[in-house]
């Protein structure tokens, strides 16, 4: 029977770069298990921590939790298809060009309203109205 190294919540998350805090919230939706110590602790082996690592290198890519439950569960399974693991990367890939895109419109309005603001002494101010619904300046999605 081969001998598996038990590390405790704390080291685990340092070694997956996540806070405990993180670690415990994982299990408690279910996305990873811990194993329990003789007196009750959160004890994590060598698959554990891989999973950790995977769930945090997926959650820095701004993957879903959701995504991050799908794609484990397909690194999990060796019998997968690579054509699933490529079918939720390219509708994240989707979602992070529509933040793109939404991020591109408010940077275009806000641009808009700090050109038309004087940035003087007077009380007169485009940027305030707007955020009033006062200026009649629209985002471009807005506009559309």
């Amino acid at each position: 029977m081969e001998h598996s190294t038990y590390v405790n919540i704390g080291e685990a998350a340092r070694s997956a770069g996540l806070p405990s805090k993180t670690v415990r919230y994982y299990e408690e939706i279910g996305i990873v298990r811990s194993m329990r110590s003789g007196n009750g602790y959160r004890v994590y082996d060598e698959k554990g921590i891989r999973k950790l690592q995977f769930l945090s290198r997926a959650r820095r890519l701004g993957f879903s939790l959701e995504d991050c439950r799908v794609l484990l569960s397909l690194y999990e399974d060796k019998e997968r298809s690579s054509a699933d693991v490529r079918e939720v990367a390219l509708r994240h890939l989707s979602d992070i060009d529509r933040k793109i895109a939404e991020l591109t419109s408010l940077r275009a309005t806000i641009t808009e309203l700090v050109e038309s603001c004087h940035g003087d002494h007077r009380p007169d101010c485009p940027i305030l109205k707007d955020l009033a619904g006062s200026a009649g300046l629209r985002t471009r999605s807005e506009g559309r």
